[in-house]
């Protein structure tokens, strides 16, 4: 699900941004410019997955544990304070037609080459900030749905198409309201997952000793649906899934269950949080909800 919506909201502002400069180069008969158009969404694609294959390969260079947890934890907290940029400053701009047609135009002046940048710095902090969250999204799942990243950018580009090319009239403000809102809950949860690889890097690195005697010491808010080696016969079977690596049971609300990992990956849920984990989750989920609401309602 964060796959769809990670996608389908970057590569429709992406969209939106090649249909309006299409349209202005049509209509102001500067057609010989649509190469460099179509070249700079080209190059603009292949720099984002470059970006993300870098990203990724700095990620798993990281042999140590604690320092891979370390780098998880930043990397998630970093990824939380750019889709609240994203929401809250670039949402605002994205439909700002006059502001895209002025630098079109102006770069057509300045250079041939300057509708080729214009798109291509437009369409790469599109790809730039969808690499960063789908590599998060995947380090908190473990898992990546490839039917989620595949509908959200088709449906983002059919309905790019429509709004700019055919003229039909679909409110952006509400289409953008709803994703935003669900972008607050995935920034919330990347925070919690960040303070939850904080937490992996001070175990792991020894650290723990300094303030706690042990890692059964830390305040859990809760701590629930701990795996199990066997199943009782109370047990309902049908609410737990066998995992051969590890040999063990995990409940479907558990945060490695079929339920909890989705859970886990939008939402930020763990079933077995840290006091600061927790208290972090909750204040930046305030926080999210509170900024769109002031900007939304």
């Amino acid at each position: 699900m964060s796959e769809f919506i990670i996608t389908f909201r970057e590569v429709l502002e992406a969209s939106l941004v090649v249909g309006i400069i299409y349209l202005i180069l049509e209509k102001s008969n500067q057609k010989s410019h649509l190469l460099k158009l179509w070249i700079g969404v080209a190059a603009a694609v292949a720099a984002s997955i470059m970006v993300g294959y870098v990203v990724l390969s700095a990620k798993n260079s990281l042999g140590n544990d604690s320092t891979a947890a370390l780098f998880e934890a930043i990397f998630l907290y970093l990824t939380a304070i750019l889709i609240w940029y994203v929401i809250f400053w670039l949402s605002k701009h994205v439909s700002d037609r006059k502001e895209l047609e002025g630098k079109t135009l102006g770069a057509i002046e300045l250079s041939s080459w300057g509708v080729f940048f214009v798109v291509f710095f437009a369409i790469l902090r599109e790809g730039f900030e969808t690499a960063v969250f789908l590599i998060s999204s995947f380090s908190i799942t473990g898992s990546f749905s490839y039917i989620g990243f595949l509908a959200g950018a088709v449906l983002a580009i059919l309905i790019g198409y429509l709004i700019v090319l055919q003229g039909r009239r679909i409110n952006l403000r509400h289409v953008f309201k709803y994703t935003t809102l669900l972008l607050v809950f995935l920034a919330a949860g990347m925070v919690a997952y960040g303070t939850h690889e904080a937490e992996e890097y001070i175990v792991k690195s020894g650290n723990i000793d300094k303030f706690k005697s042990a890692d059964k010491d830390i305040y859990r808010v809760w701590d629930i649906y701990k795996p199990t080696k066997t199943l009782e016969p109370d047990m309902n079977k049908n609410m737990y899934s066998y995992n051969p690596e590890k040999k063990t049971y995990n409940h479907v609300l558990h945060d490695k269950g079929s339920i909890g990992v989705f859970l886990k990956g939008f939402f930020g849920y763990n079933s077995n949080p840290n006091l600061i984990e927790f208290l972090l989750w909750a204040m930046s989920l305030l926080f999210g909800l509170n900024m769109w609401r002031k900007f939304y309602l």
